[in-house]
């Protein structure tokens, strides 16, 4: 493929638009207008001879008119601008204007193309003597979130020589008016935004730049886009009711004033560039001398570079903030004129306004802004040469510049110089193509991330010479060359639509043309269409060579004198047309065949009531198979079933050595070229014998054709189950097939595995479409047993039951086929509601086979975990299996009802696979990976992030913190530190360690356990040749047991962050250990690690003592505050007093001291029976009777002294105590009693209790019985 010239539309009325700005007084133009007057003055002969036939002369005269009508290159002397969008041109002259934009209309062959007709003629011009110097077409994207790139409307940018830009809508209607210079515009030009290619490439702004001959103005796009649409919104408003003017939001713009250059005719703004920092020293070097100063970070700047003369180019940069934005003040034209229009209509009824006041509002001008000076930093001097246009690239790095001297020349914009010249273009019109490297062209699959190659080409319109020339940059030859008329215009907008960003472009399909060349001999609108491998420099590029050659063959085909010569043809060639022709051939024969079929159905083949037995057998499965397989999905109109394409039937089909083979391809051709010669036959739309004899006498070996019904049958599974003959019409097709020569081996004997039935085989074991595979195995089975019988009768003449090799292959086969279909059934479940669903797991024989003995396992325990079985619901599923039988009718079951009962199913099926322990296993090991969902951490990484942030804080961490350094909030790492406690203690009861300890909570371990044998892992009979990786449980087996006392350490140390955590208490949980404790934590579970062992340091005990004593006082506050709002507690809670004493042994802290404190916390919360309770396994009596005995005068003092119901029996009982016991009671705190409202028969309880603790001769056994005394008087008290 090479350049070409691509016609997209066409201008109409071409005409019309050049009489309107060309009159006929001035017929074409100056040059016409002077050839005019030396006509007058000349004697003109040549029409002489045609005096005899005066209508000849007219007819002749007006031909004449119109060749040279539009051989006058009229064009040359208008402002042409067309829209990127190419649906709006502009054509203007002096004061006048035409707009046409684009059409659709249907030609002559009934092909739609696209037309630009005038919609719009007027006069722009505003001020006397003013004339048209420049035009540019912007397209305003749209703000809809439903856009797709297309532009919203398009503004016509006008400027003017009195120095006013105006805007237009595609209408003509004026929407506001700037003065911002009061020199003739020269240039209008624009950049819009342009996605980044590469990283770290800075963003352009969007801006409008106005050239003047000594200024530049270049206006901020965002600010032209608001400004834009607010005065399009309020001239529409005012238009339709005459509403009041609203302010639209000013214009920012900056204003430049060019020095150091004589002459100045165009201009390129190139955006912001950064230099390096090597260009930033030498430019300061360079300005300031030796000892210039270099600031830290080279600053941005805007650079802008200008052609005229005196440099021929000059290169300027505009430091960012060095000059202030200004904001223009917006004239509002129409819309005033719309709303002013009806006062001036009255003013003119009413006589209240004269003409002197409409000329005084007339010559008003805006006030006209001062320039800020920019020197020109550099340029390309030549005093001889003059530059006239400047086109930028795409891509901001190079720029085509047009000069006096018919050269083009080529600027490196970056480095500023110039980097190419061609020569013998005067002038000459520039425009620039930008071509992406197509995806296909390069292996993306290895580089990803890399971005597409772009290839920039310049194009040069050379009007003299009538002809277009495409150039590869910087250094690459011409690419193209095009023989146009020599009074084209070739028109580049160098811009695309405004008004998008990097967040509204995401997802746009932007089409804009780059360049077009317009003919206005026919009005043909032409873009130029450059392929990207020519801008590849290496000379033997295959793909340059294969658009060479494919060049050639298609013109060698296109010529008709070519004489065919049978000894220059190629042989090659003609077997290649001779294969073409056959398969075509045999293309149009099938498709004959494509018809329902009329035939007499052929009678039910005796062996086939076998499969109805097999298909009664498993019925009830392959039912619930296809109701789980029945919801609805999307499907696309091009996946429909349709015929074939011929294109298709070729490409995959060839002929090799006399014989038709099929093409290796993917599954999907496979299905679709099987479907086209198979799925009429299965579904009964076409003669199965006729087909399958055309298919016989077409070539394709049998093996083949069985490779492509197999394909279409396991492909097409809904279709295959919605239709109940296809069983009987695959039967007929396979026995048909296996009876073709070639098929079966002759030397089959059938006690060896034939390759015909094992490919038939090898197809439904690798198939994910259980319900079908299973279906093509009962009647391959059948198929085959049918073919042995006769074998066997055959040779012996005896009716004895056959029994080959190949009969036993095809029961496994069958047995394994209907697992999976089972196990299939049970895997399309749907998950619950708000559950992590996912795509369907799908399974084959094969995927089983190779997954090893734990694939099934696995597949179910994921499904468990998807439906979120508790493992009570689960064990019960698992004690039922095998109780209850299955119903043989489906009934109208729930969602938990039928996964029960299809998992129960699946049980029976693998009652080796998924036994209990296998099962359970793999349940846990699932729930564990998607908790974590990182396999290399796991459960110690949060542990030890638990122990060491409660070891920063000191305390239990607050719900921000947990989130930080654990990954969970502060409820569920409670949660977390419970369940690590619970898993340590599972390590230690299968642990294999001759040590256990006498703590039944942290070890339940007894000796039965012990001599426990390994349970083995094992399989069904048929899935016995199951190879792939290890098993959970196999892995769980071959580990290393557990270090017993390391995982007591570990489990001490979780129980203690448990504790803290439930209890919000202060801890530094590492500090409670010694050296060896600390380093032994977080190991591996296996090793030998040094623990602590002797007595341990008395201060340390003290502080675990301590913390213990705070865990028993938080759990009976809990207890306390659940007994008194009435909520019951479960045995979780109630199982702390017993953790506290193991592990107060464990961390060698009394025990007694543990129960005597619990004792007196009890009492403390009014919890008298508790404490009781536990009152009975305290071992020194003396030391809790001491301790209770201060509890018991607390309460007495709280009822006789700071009780607010004091009465005067209490009173007087005060006074009639003993001295001693009167002074003792007062001095005694009953504030430090959590609950000091006890019952008075509760209070001789405890003192009971206590005299009973105390010995007689304790020195406060006295004391408390004259506390008994005093109970007892308070409680006869009326």
């Amino acid at each position: 493929m090479s350049c070409c010239l691509l016609d997209f539309g066409r201008v109409q009325e071409l005409r019309q638009v050049r009489e309107f700005l060309f009159p006929k007084h001035n017929n074409a133009g100056p040059e016409e207008e002077k050839t005019q007057a030396e006509n007058e003055l000349t004697w003109d002969d040549s029409d002489w001879g045609s005096w005899e036939n005066p209508d000849s002369k007219e007819d002749g005269a007006q031909a004449e008119e119109e060749e040279q009508q539009q051989s006058t290159p009229w064009l040359q002397d208008c402002v042409l601008s067309l829209s990127p969008c190419s649906d709006l041109l502009v054509i203007a002259r002096e004061h006048k204007a035409s707009f046409l934009s684009a059409k659709w209309r249907t030609d002559e062959c009934g092909q739609e193309e696209m037309t630009l007709a005038v919609t719009w003629s007027g006069t722009l011009t505003a001020e006397e003597g003013e004339c048209i110097n420049s035009v540019i077409c912007i397209p305003l994207a749209s703000q809809k979130r439903s856009s797709t790139g297309r532009p919203d409307w398009t503004c016509i940018v006008v400027g003017f020589s009195s120095g006013y830009v105006r805007f237009y809508t595609e209408s003509g209607v004026l929407l506001l008016a700037q003065l911002l210079h009061e020199d003739p515009v020269l240039r209008l030009k624009c950049r819009t935004y342009e996605i980044p290619r590469h990283p770290g490439v800075t963003e352009q702004h969007e801006e409008l730049s106005i050239l003047y001959p000594a200024a530049l103005v270049t206006i901020d796009g965002f600010s032209l886009f608001q400004s834009l649409r607010a005065c399009r919104n309020q001239v529409a408003r005012a238009a339709a009711a005459g509403s009041d003017v609203i302010q639209p939001p000013p214009l920012a713009y900056k204003k430049w004033g060019l020095q150091d250059m004589d002459t100045i005719t165009d201009h390129s703004s190139i955006g912001i560039t950064t230099l390096s920092v090597f260009d930033q020293m030498k430019n300061a070097s360079v300005l300031g001398g030796f000892h210039a100063s270099v600031k830290g970070s080279p600053p941005a700047m805007s650079q802008y570079i200008t052609v005229g003369g005196g440099p021929y180019t000059g290169f300027y940069y505009a430091i960012e903030g060095s000059s202030q934005p200004l904001l223009s003040h917006v004239a509002l034209a129409v819309a005033s004129k719309l709303t002013s229009a009806l006062f001036s209509a009255a003013s003119g009824w009413l006589g209240w306004k004269s003409k002197n006041e409409e000329e005084s509002v007339q010559k008003q001008k805006p006030k006209v802004e001062p320039a800020t000076a920019l020197p020109v930093r550099f340029g390309l001097p030549d005093s001889r040469r003059h530059g006239e246009t400047i086109c930028l690239s795409p891509c901001n790095t190079m720029a085509g510049v047009t000069d006096d001297f018919g050269r083009v020349t080529l600027l490196d914009v970056a480095r500023g110089i110039a980097i190419r010249m061609w020569k013998g273009y005067r002038d000459a019109q520039l425009g620039w193509v930008q071509v992406s490297e197509a995806r296909g062209e390069r292996d993306l699959a290895t580089s990803p991330s890399m971005p597409r190659r772009h290839a920039q080409f310049l194009v040069i319109y050379a009007p003299r010479r009538g002809i277009l020339e495409v150039w590869g940059t910087q250094h690459g030859p011409r690419v193209g060359a095009f023989t146009v008329g020599k009074h084209c215009r070739l028109l580049y907008a160098g811009h695309r639509l405004m008004g998008v960003n990097s967040v509204t472009s995401q997802g746009w399909q932007i089409h804009t043309q780059q360049v077009c060349l317009f003919d206005p001999i026919n009005g043909a609108l032409r873009a130029v269409t450059i392929p990207f491998h020519l801008a590849l420099s290496d000379k033997k590029s295959e793909r340059a060579k294969d658009m060479h050659l494919l060049k050639r063959l298609t013109t060698l085909l296109r010529s008709r004198e070519v004489e065919p010569d049978p000894e220059a043809v190629d042989e090659s060639l003609l077997q290649f047309c001779s294969s073409q022709l056959k398969l075509l051939q045999l293309y149009t024969d099938v498709q004959l065949l494509h018809t329902p079929d009329t035939s007499p159905t052929e009678p039910e083949h005796p062996s086939f009531s076998g499969i109805q037995e097999d298909l009664a057998r498993v019925g009830q499965v392959l039912q619930r198979y296809t109701e789980m397989n029945s919801r609805p999905c999307v499907s696309f109109a091009q996946d429909s079933s349709g015929p074939l394409p011929v294109r298709t039937f070729l490409s995959q089909l060839e002929w090799v050595n006399g014989e038709l083979r099929v093409i290796k391809q993917p599954d999907t051709d496979w299905t679709q070229l099987g479907s086209f010669l198979f799925w009429g036959c299965l579904s009964g739309q076409s003669p199965l014998q006729r087909v399958c004899e055309t298919l016989q006498e077409s070539g394709i070996s049998p093996q083949q054709l069985l490779s492509l019904l197999l394909s279409v049958w396991l492909n097409k599974e809904k279709e295959v189950l919605k239709c109940p003959d296809a069983v009987s019409h695959l039967y007929t097709l396979l026995s048909t097939l296996s009876s073709i020569k070639g098929a079966v081996d002759e030397s089959w004997d059938g006690q060896c595995v034939s390759p015909w039935w094992q490919q038939v085989r090898t197809a439904c074991v690798q198939s994910e479409s259980s319900g079908a595979a299973l279906l093509a195995a009962l009647v391959a089975h059948r198929v085959a047993k049918n073919a042995i019988t006769k074998l066997a009768e055959s040779k012996f003449q005896e009716e004895w039951e056959c029994v080959s090799l190949e009969l036993e292959q095809w029961l496994v086969c069958i047995k394994q086929l209907e697992d999976v279909l089972a196990l299939q059934t049970l895997l399309c479940l749907p998950s619950p509601q708000g559950s992590t669903g996912g795509a369907v797991t799908r399974c084959s024989v094969k995927t089983l086979l190779e997954s090893g003995r734990g694939g099934v396992a696995d597949c179910v325990s994921k499904l468990i975990f998807r439906q979120g079985v508790s493992p009570d619901r689960l064990s019960d599923i698992l004690q039922r299996r095998g109780e209850n039988e299955p119903t043989q009718q489906p009934v109208q079951q729930g969602g938990e009802e039928k996964m029960e009962e299809l998992l129960e199913c699946v049980c029976q099926r693998f009652p080796n696979s998924l036994s209990p322990d296998v099962l359970f296993a793999h349940c846990s090991w699932e729930n564990v990976v998607q908790w974590n969902k990182d396999p290399e951490t796991f459960i110690v990484k949060r542990f030890s992030a638990a122990a060491f942030l409660m070891e920063k804080v000191g305390k239990a961490p607050k719900d921000r913190l947990c989130r930080r350094d654990v990954g969970m909030g502060d409820a569920a790492v409670r949660s977390f530190l419970g369940s690590c406690v619970q898993l340590l203690q599972a390590l230690m009861e299968v642990s294999s360690s001759s040590f256990l300890p006498s703590f039944p909570f942290f070890s339940r371990a007894d000796s039965a356990m012990e001599e426990m044998s390994a349970p083995d892992v094992c399989v069904e009979e048929v899935w016995g040749s199951a190879e792939g990786p290890v098993s959970i449980v196999e892995l769980a087996l071959d580990q290393r047991s557990v270090h017993y006392p390391l995982v007591q350490h570990h489990c001490v140390l979780a129980s203690l962050l448990h504790a803290a955590m439930t209890f919000s208490l202060r801890l530094k949980p590492l500090s409670l250990f010694d050296s060896k404790g600390k380093n032994a934590f977080f190991r591996d579970l296996s090793s030998i690690q040094l623990l602590p062992s002797g007595d341990m340091d008395p201060n340390l005990v003290s502080v675990r003592q301590e913390f213990l004593m705070n865990v028993l006082t938080g759990w009976v506050k809990v207890l306390a505050e659940s007994e008194e709002n009435g909520v019951k507690h479960n045995g979780t809670e109630d199982m702390w007093p017993s953790v506290c004493m193991e592990l107060s042994s464990l961390l060698q802290v009394n025990t007694d001291i543990l129960r005597r404190h619990l004792v007196c916390e009890l009492y403390n919360q009014g919890l008298d029976l508790r404490a009781e309770e536990v009152m009975m396994e305290v071992q020194d009596k003396d030391v809790l009777g001491s301790q209770l005995l201060v509890l018991t005068g607390q309460r007495l003092s709280y009822s006789l002294l700071h009780s607010q119901s004091q009465t005067k029996p209490n009173m007087e009982l005060l006074a009639r105590l003993p001295p001693t016991l009167c002074t003792w009671l007062k001095a005694m705190d009953p504030s430090e009693l959590r609950c000091p409202s006890v019952p008075l028969s509760q209070s001789g309880r405890l003192i009971n209790k206590v005299i009973e603790m105390l010995p007689e001769n304790h020195a406060q056994y006295s004391l408390a019985l004259h506390l008994l005394e005093a109970v007892d008087s308070l409680h006869e008290e009326p």
